[in-house]
């Protein structure tokens, strides 16, 4: 019996293992949203995202997402990304499996050299182009002239919506376009240069510009005030804005109004600086997470 047990123990226990955690927000060059049954709310670091959620990121803004089985994705400004189908499973005893549609703007989809060997089907849509990943580095973007993909490592497929053949990138910096309202181009090679300085910077986290991230242990406070009528109004004033604020109650009956999880000094500065321009907050307070 109680060997029985036991095993029942260890059978669930691998099972369990067996589950990655969530999809999760990283990191947040603010302002960005999440999208949930309709509801519009500030995207913060640390968020946990589903099958149905669709993400908005403001002008200057990035994103970093972490996935169960070890890829990110990197989504840059006035971007709009939706995630169709989700589940958790970290590529080691079963595929983790995804299907991600990129309605807007620019994203990066890469696989660490870590996970390179998981199992994984992941099938992103680029507005009318599909690519299929198994494991890979790819640059894509969606804009008013054309959808296009590019293959930094690894392998893909990808496919227009409305034309019937298949194209293979399999060498690095093939890429493949697809006009508006013409057919698609064929796979061609771009250079080096453009991707590394004009391609890839628009993906890539701003260090120093306002950076949010899961370990920041910087506090911006943006106001303090006499009641919680006056706290209310700064909060909603900022979320409205995509910016993930916080109301915490202080002695004397006041209440702060801030931002948490800023990356460094620097990001909270600056951040704090860029409110009082866009929004005309009253405080640019810099302070450690733990004060």
């Amino acid at each position: 019996m109680h060997a029985a047990l036991f095993r029942l123990s260890a059978a669930i226990l691998l099972s369990l293992a067996a589950q990655a955690a969530p999809t999760t927000v990283g990191a947040v060059n603010m302002p960005a949203w999440l999208e949930r049954a309709g509801q519009m709310r500030p995207l913060a670091p640390g968020a946990v995202l589903q099958a149905g959620d669709v993400l908005h990121t403001g002008r200057a803004a990035r994103v970093l997402l972490n996935l169960p089985e070890g890829s990110q994705i990197k989504l840059g400004e006035e971007a709009v990304f939706r995630i169709d189908q989700l589940n958790v499973a970290d590529g080691r005893s079963s595929p983790f499996s995804a299907a991600l549609n990129v309605l807007k703007g620019a994203f990066r989809f890469t696989t660490g050299l870590l996970a390179k060997g998981r199992q994984r089907e992941v099938d992103v849509r680029i507005a009318t182009v599909t690519a299929g990943i198994r494991g890979t580095d790819i640059w894509g973007k969606s804009d008013a002239e054309k959808d296009l993909v590019c293959l930094l490592e690894g392998r893909i497929s990808v496919q227009r919506e409305g034309e019937a053949e298949q194209h293979v990138l399999d060498q690095p910096l093939d890429f493949f376009v697809a006009p508006r309202d013409k057919p698609s181009l064929a796979v061609a090679k771009v250079a080096a240069d453009k991707v590394s300085q004009e391609w890839a910077p628009q993906t890539e986290l701003q260090n120093g510009q306002g950076l949010a991230s899961s370990g920041g242990k910087w506090r911006l406070l943006v106001a303090i005030v006499a009641n919680q009528d006056e706290a209310l109004a700064w909060y909603d004033k900022l979320q409205s804005a995509g910016y993930p604020a916080r109301i915490r109650p202080i002695s004397g009956n006041r209440y702060r109004v801030g931002l948490e999880q800023l990356h460094s000094e620097g990001d909270a500065k600056q951040l704090g600086e860029r409110l009082q321009l866009e929004l005309g907050t009253p405080l640019s307070n810099v302070l450690p997470m733990a004060s």
